[in-house]
């Protein structure tokens, strides 16, 4: 079974949950936790990214509050929670190198980890498979996205 799926050059994992608008993804993981990220389609649309903050662990965020926030030369802002629950991880390479994310979406640029407290109920209003396959190719057509890898 395929793992990815690529349109116009922009890369899909089929094994994550993304919420379109915000072209955000998130990852479960073995342990009950969930990791939090932008998509490759989201890295393109913000360019090169500058400046990266992330929520302290520990901290607390409602589903929809900003985990952390992102900012290149044409575009800033929120990267908001996807699922409610604590911050038990922030990536460091991304503070000291934001652009990690531009190269690396799905895997070294990853943004949070999280403990969600009601997943299920989350996962409800992400879309999964050949749902978010469909929406993400509307939303790459939308905005006349074209992904290219940066080397």
């Amino acid at each position: 079974m395929e793992k990815e799926w690529e349109y116009n050059g922009c890369i899909i994992p089929l094994d994550l949950y993304y919420e379109i608008e915000t072209q955000t993804w998130v990852r479960l993981n073995e342990d009950g936790t969930v990791t939090m990220g932008l998509t490759d389609v989201g890295q393109v649309r913000a360019g090169r990214l500058l400046h990266a903050r992330i929520k302290d662990v520990g901290k607390y965020i409602k589903k929809g509050k900003p985990v952390a926030s992102l900012e290149s030369g044409k575009w800033a802002g929120p990267i908001n929670a996807l699922v409610e629950g604590e911050v038990v991880e922030r990536n460091e390479k991304v503070l000291e190198q934001p652009d990690i994310i531009n190269y690396d979406p799905y895997g070294e640029g990853w943004i949070v980890r999280m403990k969600p407290v009601d997943l299920e109920r989350d996962l409800k209003d992400l879309l999964y498979g050949p749902q978010a396959i469909e929406k993400m190719r509307e939303y790459i057509d939308e905005w006349d996205i074209i992904c290219m890898r940066c080397t």
